[in-house]
């Protein structure tokens, strides 16, 4: 049987107490992010020969794990992250949720792990947050941010794909990503470290790849700079990502517009925001691709003017404005270093969709059911 066949129900245990709506109301008002959580979250179990059971809606708890649990020492593990949204008519819809359900499953494949079915990874979502609803902030820039993740859970110290793995499903009413609100940041080329290689885990949304990434991150914030650029592992001159986000360059010089981000070669995170922009980009009348581009070529283009703006984006911040690039032999900035008026209004017109302000023809926004 296959894993997107098999039927997972949640059943749903509520909290015998609830936050009063005044706590609760409090904690909204100025969220931050990744700090608080929702009263609850979703959790299933997956063992080899047996598959998955015991998928359950409970109170939010710590998670007791034995010292030699495998992740804690092998790092078997896979995570998304995705939002919900409030709309103006009290609504809540999340999304893409199935485009991070596909993601999910192929970080699982990379890492060994078991798929969790798509429609299990939708319903834990709208079980959690039907039950949480009161947790999704209506504030603009705010949110619901969902944190779905699995590991390896079986107690053992031998080095093999874990025979015992565990789901969870967390959520976090947040604020901005970035508290400065949408401003350009300056970007530090790194040429000493590499988020990831050919063959590896770069397409995976994994935690070791983070925890490689902030070394470099720790080095670009002593050289002043906000977020690191991955450059690729082989040569060092083609441009990758920023710290966790995708890249975009805009080409301002011929007839149209052309947005150009860098292609998925297997070391790049395949981004839903990105996907998302590489849709709307067209909608807007831009041109849009996916290729390759330089160091030289992206200092080059910012000193001709031809390459007139750059930005970030990804789940959490949304879109951030790239104004300057340092490296151990270079700097220069990008355009006049403010957001340009095509990374705002690429960003206005993804908000506007996930906020209900403009139509979702392309169907990406998935309503919760009232619980």
């Amino acid at each position: 049987m296959s894993a997107a066949s098999v039927d997972i129900q949640f059943k749903v245990t509520p909290a015998a107490r609830r936050t009063p709506a005044g706590d609760r109301e409090r904690i909204l008002a100025n969220p931050g992010f990744g700090k608080v959580f929702s009263e609850h979250m979703a959790v299933a179990s997956w063992e080899r020969g047996a598959g998955w059971h015991d998928a359950v809606v409970c109170p939010y708890a710590p998670i007791p794990l034995d010292p030699g649990t495998s992740v804690l020492h092998y790092a078997q593990a896979v995570f998304e992250g995705l939002k919900a949204y409030r709309q103006q008519d009290g609504r809540i819809t999340v999304f893409r949720p199935e485009a991070n359900a596909a993601r999910f499953r192929r970080s699982s494949r990379r890492l060994a792990l078991p798929e969790l079915p798509e429609a299990a990874f939708v319903e834990a979502i709208d079980q959690l947050v039907g039950l949480d609803a009161d947790w999704v902030p209506s504030a603009p820039e705010h949110s619901l941010y969902l944190r779905p993740f699995m590991f390896a859970s079986e107690v053992n110290l031998s080095v093999h794909p874990s025979d015992a793995v565990t789901f969870v499903l967390i959520a976090s009413p947040s604020g901005s990503y970035f508290p400065t609100g949408v401003k350009p940041v300056t970007v530090w080329l790194s040429e000493d470290f590499s988020r990831a290689a050919p063959g590896g885990t770069g397409a995976a949304k994994t935690g070791g790849n983070y925890a490689g990434s902030l070394l470099a991150q720790a080095q670009a914030a002593e050289q002043g700079c906000d977020q690191v650029v991955w450059l690729d592992a082989i040569e060092h001159r083609w441009v990758e990502e920023m710290g966790g986000m995708n890249l975009f360059f805009v080409f301002d010089s011929g007839p149209k517009p052309r947005l150009m981000t860098p292609e998925l070669t297997g070391t790049l995170l395949p981004g839903i925001t990105r996907d998302s922009l590489l849709t709307l980009g067209k909608d807007l009348g831009y041109e849009v691709e996916e290729g390759r581009i330089t160091v030289e070529q992206w200092r080059a283009g910012c000193a001709d003017g031809s390459l007139s703006e750059v930005f970030a984006c990804g789940t959490a911040a949304v879109i951030t404005p790239v104004g300057a690039v340092k490296s151990a032999s270079a700097s220069w900035q990008v355009g006049d270093t403010r957001p340009g008026a095509i990374t705002m209004r690429l960003r206005q017109a993804l908000v506007d969709i996930q906020r209900g302000a403009a139509p979702d023809v392309h169907g990406w926004m998935h309503a919760v059911p009232p619980a």
